[in-house]
Parts: C-alpha cells; structure tokens; sequence
C-alpha cells in the first residue's frame, strides 16, 4: 500500500474512532475492507491513538479562535495524523512531506476551507519543532 493511501486509510479509521468509539483494530478493519493490512497504517492509527494527549497539546498551541473540540472531525483527525507524523516519525518522513501530504488529503475529504486551515495550524508546528 502507498503511504498516501495509507494516511487516507489512518485518517478514516482515526475518524471511525472519534466518532463511534470503536476499537482501533476494528477500525482498521474497516477501512480496509478484506485488504491485507499495511504496517504504516497500523503504526499511524496506534501511534496517534498513544500520543493523543501530546499531540492534542501541540495543536491546541496553534489554534487562534477555535478550540479543538470545535474543529471539524476530519479536520481535527488530519492535524493529529500529520502532528503524530511531524513529531514521531522525523528520521523517516521530511516534515515538508508530512505537511504536503496532510493539505492534499484535506483537499479530498475536508471543505473548502480545510487545506489553508491545516497547512496553517502544520507550518505553526513544524516552526516549534
């Protein structure tokens, strides 16, 4: 599986999780729908999932206006994938990468506003990093 479609997989199982409560393997499951699972898409839903609350912090810190429980689902769930990405998996995805990645899958299942709200809120991270 490419990496892309495995953060669009994580993306839909983190919102499956947020939404319903369901358990990560569950959601997992789901999202991937009889295909074999992908070790990058589990390694990104358990590892958000572990270090929700620190990533949580992170966003918040670069919130103006808003706070997280008021962010849109997908939203909120794509800034904690590519937050987790940015924080933890540096020595393995470029964080521009991350960042790139995070816009593009916000244009596909955000609105019109999602993109410019996450490369906002992702740059504002990357810079305390």
């Amino acid at each position: 599986m490419k990496r892309r479609t495995a953060r669009e997989k994580a993306l839909q199982a983190l919102f499956q999780i947020d939404v319903s409560q369901v358990e990560p393997e569950s959601a997992i499951e789901h999202v991937l729908d009889g295909a074999p699972n992908d070790s990058y898409l589990s390694m990104l839903v358990n590892g958000v999932l572990e270090n929700i609350e620190s990533i949580d912090v992170s966003i918040k810190q670069h919130l103006s206006n808003w706070t997280i429980d008021r962010l849109a689902t997908v939203d909120r769930n794509l800034l904690r994938l590519a937050v987790y990405e940015l924080q933890f998996c540096h020595d393995d995805v470029p964080a521009n990468a991350a960042i790139d990645e995070a816009i593009e899958i916000a244009k596909l299942y955000g609105d019109d506003q999602s993109s410019k709200f996450i490369n906002g809120v992702l740059s504002k991270v990357k810079q305390q990093l």
